[in-house]
């Protein structure tokens, strides 16, 4: 017997709880879902998913079944609602296993163990840095923080910068385990649309929150003179209060915003054409933007921080202030010929480290040991 068909003939169920769930959009932890979730049903495994998507007439997706349970509309109570809702539907259903996302779901690792439910926890990136979390949320989060590394479960870091911290921090061994990097070539037939030409604008995909620095790459973008336009990407979730600053930041130049882009199609056409992909982001370990960047040969210059220099291999531009992306981005723009090497190095670095197949692998391998299923014969 083959080990393919070992793994076919010891199904499990595996419940995906707390976050967004599938379809996926931008989110990390989405993506994660989707992509190993996907991969785990061709498996032969059974993967429910638990949603608080806006679509609830969806019932399956990839072959994962989907639970639509509501959560309370507010930033500070919303993942936490769902999540606990999610999990009562868990206690009832009995999976094999669980993964947790997001250590501030953290009140909840309790009611798992109580129904005897193996469970994963997985940690993100100190979520308590995020500038939304300031004051109360912050001091929630590190505590939450807390309550999952000491919970004696074992712990998922996406980076290596995560699972050093844990191991600093706590005392704890984490399992390292990457999001995978799609590889993509999705043409640009579809630029025109926005009236844009490939290799003729640079690009910024974000949520417009501070850690992720899109006010620093617009301040630097307005002053580098670049005849191109620069297309900015993304909503700003909790309010519009950074976006004013965002807007103002790029005076008369031609910055073009174009909210949320949810044809993922699309978004992947302006990954692929542009002259470079600028990412901002400062927390929260390994960011699954920055690798579709780099699986669509974009030329990325990024936020000088451990999580990014990690992921691009030293494929990249690095930046830390506003002069900085001015030189980055006036450099891509003399020399074009190094700026599309640069894209096609990061293209093949990603499809090298970072292969979703490998990642599944990982899951499969986790969900088995925390489930005590790995030693069957």
């Amino acid at each position: 017997m083959t080990d393919r068909t070992k793994r076919k003939t010891q199904a499990m169920h595996i419940a995906m709880i707390g976050t967004r769930g599938v379809p996926a959009a931008y989110g990390g932890f989405e993506t994660a879902v989707e992509e190993v979730g996907r991969r785990l049903v061709d498996r032969g495994h059974r993967v429910t998913v638990y949603c608080r998507n806006a679509d609830t007439s969806i019932e399956t997706h990839l072959g994962m079944d989907l639970v639509h349970l509501p959560a309370v509309k507010k930033r500070s109570l919303e993942t936490l609602s769902h999540t606990g809702l999610s999990v009562l539907h868990a206690m009832k259903e009995r999976p094999d296993a669980a993964i947790l996302f997001n250590a501030g779901n953290a009140p909840f690792i309790g009611w798992l163990k109580a129904a005897r439910i193996p469970v994963a926890v997985h940690m993100d990136g100190l979520e308590w840095k995020r500038a939304k979390w300031a004051g109360l949320g912050a001091k929630y989060y590190k505590r939450a923080e807390r309550v999952a590394a000491r919970s004696g479960l074992a712990l998922i870091a996406d980076a290596q910068g995560i699972a050093d911290y844990l191991k600093a921090e706590y005392g704890r061994e984490s399992h390292l385990i990457a999001y995978g990097a799609p590889i993509l070539d999705p043409g640009s037939d579809r630029l025109g649309e926005l009236d844009l030409a490939p290799g003729q604008y640079h690009l910024v995909v974000a949520r417009m929150e501070p850690e992720n620095h899109v006010e620093v790459i617009v301040e630097g973008y307005a002053g580098s003179g670049s005849e191109l336009p620069l297309v900015v990407v993304g909503t700003a979730p909790y309010g519009d209060e950074y976006m004013v600053n965002v807007r103002q930041a790029a005076g008369d130049s031609d910055a073009r915003f174009l909210g949320g882009v949810w044809d993922q199609d699309l978004l992947n056409q302006l990954y692929a054409n542009c002259r470079s992909y600028l990412h901002g982001h400062s927390v929260g370990g390994t960011n699954p933007s920055l690798l579709r960047a780099m699986g669509c040969g974009a030329p990325v210059t990024a936020f000088d921080v451990d999580f990014n220099t990690e992921v691009t291999g030293g494929h990249a531009r690095f930046f830390a202030s506003a002069e900085d992306v001015s030189f980055a981005i006036k450099q891509d723009d003399l020399d074009l010929m190094r700026t599309g090497a640069r894209g096609i190095a990061g293209r093949m670095h990603v499809e090298r480290m970072y292969r979703w197949d490998a990642v599944a692998d990982e899951y499969e391998n986790l969900v088995r040991v925390v489930s005590g299923t790995d030693g069957l014969p």
